[in-house]
């Protein structure tokens, strides 16, 4: 078992905080719409519990999720069984020709695996760019600076009936990184289990992630929201095609 996102925080996120995959998904396949992608494999990089996985099954596409949380895995694999789903690094799995990539909710920020850097980051693009089919897509978000004040710990938490999750966060302008400490707590029976995590991730400038992606090859679109839902402060997202 891996040390992020373990069976009870994999369980929290699903439950109370699945409005990012579920609020994206409309707006996303209105650009698969819009590539004329209307079937075809989609390799979801982060895919976690399967949420926006479910969504692309229901709109006939075929599906191939990646996660390297083991926990996050078995709920998507109950959740869409018709998807095929692996435990693996996203910088590191073998990219099937598809027709179009996904990695939503800052997934390529995060720093779980010890490959997982801006030279890995562009080796991924190039990765995908070769996978994709002539006019395929690559949609994804990142964590930019701005989404806490710089070197700043800002602390809120979440409560529901038999669960409850404390997150402080804090960023660190000279490294370009952002910090999440998480406590969560989870109702086993008559006691309440109480849990652990610290998440790393990589801040990104949106005009470098661009030119990267255009140095690869790609006609890039950097967007601030997916269809009608405004992504939250901090976020950026891409749309990268590759030409016909």
């Amino acid at each position: 078992m891996n040390e992020w996102y373990k069976e009870d925080l994999a369980f929290i996120h699903d439950v109370g905080f699945r409005d990012f995959a579920l609020k994206s998904a409309p707006g996303i396949l209105e650009i698969l719409e819009q590539s004329k992608l209307r079937c075809g494999l989609v390799v979801d990089l982060g895919c976690g519990s399967g949420l926006w996985a479910q969504e692309l099954i229901k709109a006939n596409y075929q599906v191939l999720g990646v996660d390297i949380s083991e926990s996050m895995i078995a709920i998507a694999r109950e959740r869409v069984p018709e998807a095929e789903f692996r435990i693996d690094s996203l910088f590191k799995i073998d990219l099937p020709p598809c027709h179009a990539v996904t990695s939503i909710s800052e997934c390529l920020s995060y720093l779980f695996d010890a490959d997982s850097d801006r030279q890995t980051l562009v080796k991924l693009f190039h990765r995908i760019y070769d996978a994709l089919i002539p006019g395929g897509v690559f949609v994804f978000d990142v964590a930019e600076m701005g989404q806490v004040t710089p070197n700043a710990k800002v602390r809120n938490y979440t409560i529901s009936k038999d669960w409850a999750v404390l997150v402080e966060k804090e960023d660190n302008p000279q490294q370009g990184t952002l910090t999440r400490r998480i406590t969560s707590f989870r109702q086993v029976g008559e006691h309440y289990r109480r849990s652990q995590e610290v998440h790393y991730l990589q801040l990104y400038r949106a005009t470098s992630i661009a030119s990267e992606l255009r140095r690869v090859g790609f006609r890039v679109q950097t967007i601030r929201c997916y269809g009608r839902y405004q992504l939250p402060k901090g976020h950026v997202a891409f749309i990268a095609r590759k030409l016909a």
